[in-house]
């Protein structure tokens, strides 16, 4: 949620932050009303409540017919006070429901735009050239099939469509990344978390999701969310709470499946596992304060990059155009691999800067040095997730159908340097 008073007084930085987001800026004049509506609402009832209180005094203290004129004062005063606290609850709730629906702020470092719009921040590795090396490479479901890694049809028999299995060395890959992931994130301090993937509805929207309630799974008895990302979780740990932010960030590494609809997806990515329903994944989750949040942000980039490396794979950082940030982020990179298939760069991991966007809604706060309350900041970031086996199997793919193991990977599949075939 974005601070009232930043709004109320300097409405204009909003208004240019949903330009640059491509959205219509009428919603902020919507709050503006809404707020001093509620504000004006507020005053009555306080101002009707304090006579309220004096006239309580009064009456103590009356004989006579004063007392009996005071006494019928008091009845009036009590429905004129229920009704204006009614109305000052009603115009709150009306406020809550405006603003709870703009999105954050962003930064003035984003590129503005929409999905093409990004900045090539940097390119790491060089794709492989597969035509130089003479043959056509594999895509990643052909080699998954040929290595018994993955079961797309079994997985649509028992689920659907953009279900599937990971099995044999499928299971062995991912539970290795994974693995490396959270090891990777406890030697940099990181408590690492398996958090649940069911949660309430006030954290699903305190972090931003419900504005995106199409790709949301709900269970209506009792009312729960699946979440996409363990984000969510790890964003509601500290829900209502005062941090001590005196050390430094407050890191979390969150691992847990993930669940999203695709909704808006169809036709994109039907094949494989790059678009799929369920997935597991690895998150980095940050609190820290917002003076500390730009740097905080690179650093969780570099510790994505670093994974991204122990996989030996070829690919891009970008920062994100502010159409195509979500609700939550003030800025965003992304990292994105070379799939050799689809010769394109696709997306592994993401970062994104809230500030104090989920903290404010969550209402989850810090002691400054002066010893005043203040948000928090709240960060994320992609560690490992299933999709980066697409881009593992095509790019260190052989000839034959088999598959190079990145060294780090090698102790998690009992070893093996190379995966083969198992059907052909």
């Amino acid at each position: 949620m974005i601070d009232a008073k930043l709004l109320r007084e300097t409405p204009d930085v909003v208004r240019a932050a949903l330009t640059k987001r491509g959205e219509s800026t009428d919603l902020v004049d919507q709050i503006l009303v809404a707020d001093s509506e509620r504000r004006s609402s507020i005053s009555a009832f306080e101002a009707l409540r304090a006579e309220q209180k004096s006239l309580g005094k009064q009456v103590a203290q009356a004989n006579g017919d004063e007392r009996a004129a005071l006494l019928e004062r008091t009845k009036t005063l009590a429905a004129e006070v229920k009704a204006t606290e009614a109305a000052a609850n009603d115009a709150g709730r009306r406020y809550d429901e405006l603003a709870g629906a703009l999105p954050n702020l962003v930064s003035d470092e984003a590129p503005v735009g929409g999905e093409a719009d990004f900045t090539l921040v940097e390119t790491v590795g060089k794709p492989r050239d597969f035509a130089a090396e003479g043959f056509e490479p594999r895509d990643h479901l052909e080699l998954g099939e040929l290595l018994g890694a993955i079961d797309m049809e079994r997985g649509a028999k028992i689920s659907g469509s953009r279900f599937y299995f990971l099995k044999g060395v499928g299971m062995l890959l991912q539970l290795g990344m994974l693995q490396l992931a959270v090891q990777q994130a406890v030697e940099n301090g990181f408590t690492p978390m398996i958090t649940p993937t069911l949660v309430k509805p006030e954290v699903m929207g305190g972090t931003g999701y419900l504005s995106a309630h199409d790709d949301v799974y709900r269970l209506d008895d009792p009312e729960l969310y699946l979440t996409g990302t363990s984000e969510v979780a790890l964003a509601g740990y500290h829900m209502d709470e005062i941090l001590d932010l005196s050390a430094g960030p407050l890191r979390y590494a969150g691992w847990s499946s993930c669940y999203r609809k695709e909704a808006g997806s169809h036709g994109k990515d039907t094949r494989g596992i790059i678009r799929v329903h369920q997935f597991d994944k690895v998150e980095m989750f940050s609190y820290c304060t917002l003076e500390d949040a730009a740097a905080e942000h690179l650093r969780l980039l570099d510790w994505e990059k670093q994974m991204l490396d122990k996989m030996e794979l070829s690919y891009r950082v970008i920062d994100t155009a502010t159409g195509d940030l979500g609700v939550s982020a003030y800025r965003k990179f992304d990292c994105e691999a070379w799939v050799p298939t689809q010769g394109a760069y696709r997306e592994l991991t993401s970062t994104s800067n809230c500030i104090d966007f989920q903290a404010r809604r969550l209402n989850i706060r810090h002691r400054d040095a002066d010893g005043k309350t203040q948000p928090v900041a709240t960060l994320n970031g992609t560690l490992a997730t299933t999709r980066w086996i697409v881009a593992i199997l095509e790019t260190h793919q052989l000839a034959d159908g088999s598959v190079r193991v990145p060294t780090a990977l090698q102790p998690y599949v009992g070893g093996r340097e190379v995966l083969e075939p198992v059907n052909r």
